[in-house]
Formats: C-alpha cells, structure tokens, sequence
C-alpha cells in the first residue's frame, strides 16, 4: 500500500512537472514572436506607436507575479518530503519556474494600432480590453473583458513612452476619436 502512495504522488508530481514545462514552453514561444510582430520601435506608419521596456520596467509590471514565482519554488519541498516524492521532480519544478521568472524580466516590445494592442507576443482586439479605473503610477493597467480578477494586462516601459501610449490607447477606445496619421500633412498638400 505504500508503495501505490509513493507511485501515485510520483506521478502526480511527474504530471504537475510536465504542465508547468507546456507553460513555459508556450510562453517562451510567444516572446520569441514579439521582434517579428514589432520589427521597429516609435511612431508607426499607420499612426500607432510602439516601444521597449528595460528589466527593471518589467519588474514594476510583474512584480505580483515574481513574488508568487518565488513562493511556487519553495513550497512544494514541505510536500515532497511529506508524501515521500522524489526531490528530481522539485529540482525540475524550480528549475522551470526559475526560466519563467527570467522570462518575466526578459525586455518586452509593445505597441498600439488603431485596432490592436501587440504585448507579450500576443495581439488584443480593442473592443476585448478597457483601461483600469485605477491606474497605478509607474505603469499602464489594462483589463481584458471577461476575465474577472485574472485579466489584468498590465504595460511597462519609460515615462515618456507610457505617456504617449496612454493617449493612444485612449483614442484606440474611442471609436469617435481622430487617430493621427504619420505624414498626415504631406498627404493633404499632395
């Protein structure tokens, strides 16, 4: 009977192990995207805008997840000793959520089309995000729709780049606002 105890807490940490390796997998894949989605930096073509965080930018923005990063690396050990669970699979589990982490601090590309927000290698609709009620100082917090308490978007970066970001998000929310144009003035006296 032990010995089914001991396999099945094996096997539910292999299991446990082998899920967070798809996330950070899936995710890796993602950020490999973002220089592709966002090959320059600055005033855009269309009149959008794009911009790069720096490590400590990405540490403002995630730092809620790093402090549960953290806390995911030591706990399971209580329980692997607990349930008699090979110590590889807690080697494993912090070895992955250690490349997450790094991952979170890794400089990330952003940037803002009349239609979608591109972040974290991913592109958002518009009309599936709004801007928070609260914003906090040092960052800009989108919510997705939908979502609840796990749809916090939030966007780091310089000051300055939060700041012209911030106004065209807001005219990307408003579907009546003017989106400005790059070489607007030209195309008129054309």
């Amino acid at each position: 009977m032990a010995e089914d105890l001991l396999l099945s807490a094996n096997v539910v940490a292999a299991s446990a192990v082998l899920i967070l390796g798809l996330i950070v997998a899936w995710d890796a894949f993602w950020l490999t995207r973002q220089r592709s989605d966002i090959p320059q930096l600055g005033e855009l073509k269309n009149g959008g805008f794009a911009w790069q965080s720096e490590g400590p930018h990405e540490v403002i923005r995630q730092w809620g997840n790093l402090a549960s990063m953290a806390a995911m690396i030591a706990l399971p050990w209580a329980l692997i000793s607990a349930s008699n669970t090979s110590y590889w699979y807690g080697i494993a589990w912090g070895a992955l959520l250690s490349l997450h982490i790094i991952s979170l601090l890794i400089p990330k590309r952003y940037a803002i089309t009349r239609t979608h927000l591109f972040a974290d290698g991913q592109r958002y609709d518009w009309n599936r995000l709004r801007l928070a009620r609260r914003q906090p100082a040092r960052r800009i917090m989108l919510l997705r729709k939908g979502w609840g308490i796990f749809g916090p978007l939030p966007l780091g970066g310089a000051q300055n780049d939060l700041s012209v970001a911030r106004s065209r998000i807001l005219l990307a929310l408003d579907t009546e606002g003017e989106w400005p144009q790059k070489n607007q003035k030209k195309t008129e006296e054309e």
